[in-house]
């Protein structure tokens, strides 16, 4: 199988790393708009580097992954479906609700696949945790509480192009917390704050959020974010139900300094830095998955549609944020574009 990869940044360096080493990958060609910096990567592991996206397409791919810009992601799938080729693509799809809707309708009127990048529903966490949730052994389910928490932030540059705290960062507690119940959120209530660099307020972004959810059998989720987290990357969800509970991240590496005179458990040497180590292991499954998905054995698992749903709670979270009123996602779902077919049931990797 020979598959592409547009986007040589610090993603895109280590999906080539990771596809090198995905069975039945045979052969793995970069581009990146910086065709020097798509080389000099190239050169490093051993494979090989197209001058142009074009160039790339036209030496015959079974599959793209696309890990460029935001800005670039939708205009990239319309390429990857015009040549034919299976795409995998990091979210978000588009920057905005349109982009995603127009990468949606494409989608769904070709025969093409394409498969999003929301790497946790292919961690062993997340996905033990569904499934003890849908066996039963928790009871009905009453509070979630999701935290996604950075190290330190991005630079100031990355800012503008971002979508913000919600779009970027909770997003991906937006998507798995539908992957996981199966249920959809109705409502959020949703706050941000600026307590650190000056260069949020100046992209009319926050450094902190904290969202308020309602899924539409009246469960209750808590979701908040940060970009300063002096403890370490973290990333956690508690699942609590009638019968019983699951927390996903509180590995030996979960950043969670104890407050506790004694602790039962392992203190983390070294706690987790960055998304890339938190989510190592999901990257890498969810890559070889997308190989399954080109070679036509499986279908996607993480459709543009899944991913719409995901920002329309994001929408409706910024829409709070700036309002301070509570938002009905229905409401943005009509102000914003047309509603994706409801997939928060359905089974991913």
């Amino acid at each position: 199988m020979k598959i592409g990869l547009i986007g040589t940044g610090r993603i895109g360096a280590f999906h080539a790393r990771t596809l090198r080493s995905v069975p039945g990958v045979r052969d793995l060609v970069v581009a990146d708009a910086d065709p020097a910096r798509a080389v000099a990567l190239a050169d490093t592991l051993g494979v090989r580097a197209a001058a142009s996206i074009p160039e790339m397409y036209a030496q015959g791919l079974d599959g793209v992954v696309i890990a460029a810009a935001t800005s670039a992601h939708a205009a990239l799938i319309h390429q990857a479906l015009d040549a034919g080729v299976p795409v995998f693509c990091e979210k978000p799809v588009a920057p905005d609700v349109p982009g995603t809707v127009g990468v949606v309708e494409r989608a769904e009127a070709g025969g093409v696949p394409v498969q999003i990048g929301f790497q946790r529903r292919f961690d062993a966490g997340y996905r033990a945790a569904r499934e003890a949730l849908r066996s039963g052994e928790l009871g009905w389910l009453h509070t979630l509480r999701a935290c996604t928490s950075d190290r330190t932030p991005p630079p100031a540059g990355y800012l503008p192009t971002s979508g913000g705290l919600f779009r970027d960062c909770s997003i991906h507690d937006f998507d798995i917390l539908r992957w996981l119940t199966g249920r959809e959120v109705v409502s959020v209530y949703a706050q941000g704050a600026n307590r650190g660099a000056p260069f949020f307020a100046d992209a009319d972004d926050v450094d902190t959020c904290a969202a308020l959810l309602r899924f539409d059998d009246d469960t209750l989720a808590t979701v908040t974010a940060t970009r300063y987290n002096g403890a370490g990357h973290d990333v956690r969800l508690e699942v609590c139900g009638s019968e019983g509970a699951r927390f996903v991240g509180l590995d030996d590496r979960a950043p969670l300094p104890s407050a506790e005179p004694a602790l039962s458990w392992r203190r983390a040497p070294d706690p987790y830095a960055t998304f890339m180590e938190r989510f190592h292991d999901a990257y890498v499954a969810e890559l070889g998955v997308f190989t399954e998905v080109a070679a036509g054995r499986r279908p996607s698992p993480c459709s543009p549609a899944e991913a719409l749903e995901a920002l329309y709670v994001a929408e409706s979270c910024e829409r709070s944020r700036r309002t301070g009123e509570p938002v009905a996602v229905a409401d943005v779902r009509v102000t914003a574009g047309p509603a994706a077919p409801g997939a928060g049931a359905a089974a991913g990797g």
